[in-house]
């Protein structure tokens, strides 16, 4: 069998008709050279933190750690332990070899697919493979990886600065000592920036909800016996984070619902809480009132507060009790953000002092709710299309749905909101060329002129996300 060689189209994204190909490349050559801006994602800080730091094999780069490849892989019956996911109750295989000949034989299933895109433009661009991989060549190019990976020039310090990234902000729980974003502020290497990430603690729901607990009472020192004690913590966590460059918070739940709690109310539940004796409603009372305690922090620290919401998270519970969270079981709900935002913006919508950047896997939302909301509160912005819609198809009918309502400036840019760290340059390279894309239809039909696509395309690549992460 003859191997096929990749097929890394110079078109890809861009659309086949001949005028609005031609302008979307002229705006991409415009905007490709620009700097990544990630204020949002997943990866790990310690891979930056230590100079001599390697990504170790190309299944522990490329395979182990991704839930979009383990996803994929199980919905086609390879379990989890082949690929070196250990279960509680049997070990995994540890042969990484082995676990790459299988993603090789495997490799088909990702066709037309983002994770297809960002993988394949990952081997050619990043690594140079000049193959198309399959099972008769895993082998050859897990040798070829392996080689390169061991090299300084392919370490995650080498490839952060070949990225041309001007600022990564990392994902952390409230109870995260920093030691590795201040290990490399000692350094001068200030492009790396925390984000405080509180869902362990806030969402009593969460797996190991006292385990986490006490690691927050741990990172203040003093034990957290009552709300008023817990809320304090969280506001010194936050000038900890602020002081170490974070200009954002992120919290995740299942809907954006928002209510204020009298204090005591606020109290009995979380008392409840710490004996494990909660009540039905409980859970969504108290997540949708410290959504309401996070926007207030934000008004008075000035960090943008961001809100992910509209997945259920761990929804086969068989997969979860065997492997725990983050193994590619999560999926959508549909969800409501007019009525469930209503209290939060009634108290703060109007605050310029306040940020908020809103995120759902829901859309039929986009132009129903989430774009009128923006254009119309001075503090809102809509993130990008996340998780399952960050894809050129997803891009496509954000754009389409979204715009119109809100336009491009009510918007926050891009963000790649991944672990994988060497997709990066992938990912900002898909939502710059369909955006470009999108930009020249636009030129095209006559509803922008070309001079402004050019400074859209900017924006939409660079300018938006800066600012609106308060990074400018």
């Amino acid at each position: 069998m003859l191997t096929k060689k990749p097929t890394l189209s110079p078109d890809r994204c861009f659309s086949p008709e001949p005028v609005q190909r031609r302008l979307a490349h002229q705006f991409f050559d415009s905007i490709s050279a620009l700097p990544l801006v990630c204020p949002h994602g997943h990866v790990d800080p310690a891979l930056l933190a230590n100079p001599a730091a390697r990504f170790g094999s190309p299944t522990e780069l490329f395979i182990i750690p991704d839930h979009y490849i383990l996803r994929m892989l199980y919905s086609r019956g390879v379990p989890l332990e082949a690929l070196g996911i250990p279960a509680h109750d049997a070990p995994a295989e540890t042969d990484h070899r082995k676990i790459w000949q299988l993603f090789a034989e495997h490799f088909y299933l990702f066709q037309g697919t983002p994770s297809g895109l960002w993988l394949k433009d990952e081997l050619t661009n990043v690594f140079g493979v000049d193959e198309a991989l399959n099972s008769h060549n895993a082998g050859r190019i897990y040798d070829y990886l392996e080689s390169l990976l061991a090299l300084a020039e392919f370490s995650p310090r080498a490839l952060f600065k070949r990225f041309n990234i001007e600022v990564l902000c990392t994902t952390d729980a409230a109870s995260d000592n920093l030691e590795n974003q201040r290990s490399l502020h000692a350094e001068g290497f200030t492009q790396i920036r925390p984000t405080f990430r509180p869902d362990a603690v806030v969402n009593l729901d969460a797996p190991a909800w006292r385990e986490n607990l006490t690691k927050l009472e741990s990172s203040i020192g003093r034990e957290i016996s009552s709300y008023a004690t817990f809320v304090q913590a969280l506001e010194e966590r936050r000038a900890i984070f602020k002081k170490m460059g974070a200009t954002a918070t992120d919290q995740g739940a299942a809907t954006p619902y928002t209510t204020r709690l009298s204090d005591q109310e606020a109290e009995a539940i979380f008392a409840r809480a710490l004996i494990g004796k909660l009540n039905l409603g409980d859970v969504e009372q108290f997540t949708g009132h410290i959504f309401m305690e996070m926007a207030r922090m934000s008004v008075e620290d000035g960090l943008v507060m961001q809100m992910h919401c509209g997945v259920m998270r761990n929804h086969n519970p068989a997969l979860f009790e065997r492997f725990g969270s983050d193994k590619g079981a999560d999926i959508p709900l549909n969800i409501e953000w007019t009525r469930n935002l209503h209290p939060l913006l009634s108290a703060y919508g109007n605050d310029q002092r306040f940020r908020l950047i809103i995120f759902g896997m829901d859309e039929s939302t986009y132009s129903r709710e989430m774009a009128p909301l923006a254009g119309h509160y001075p503090t809102i912005l809509l993130g990008p299309p996340w998780w399952f819609h960050d894809s050129v198809n997803g891009m496509e009918r954000y754009f389409n749905q979204v715009m119109e309502t809100a336009g491009i400036y009510n918007t926050a840019g891009f963000n790649d909101d991944t672990r994988a760290f060497v997709s990066i340059p992938a990912r900002h390279n898909v939502w710059r060329r369909v955006a470009c894309n999108w930009l020249a239809g636009l030129v095209t039909r006559g509803l922008v002129d070309e001079e402004e696509g050019y400074d859209m395309a900017r924006a939409l690549a660079y300018d938006l996300a800066k600012r609106a992460y308060k990074l400018d």
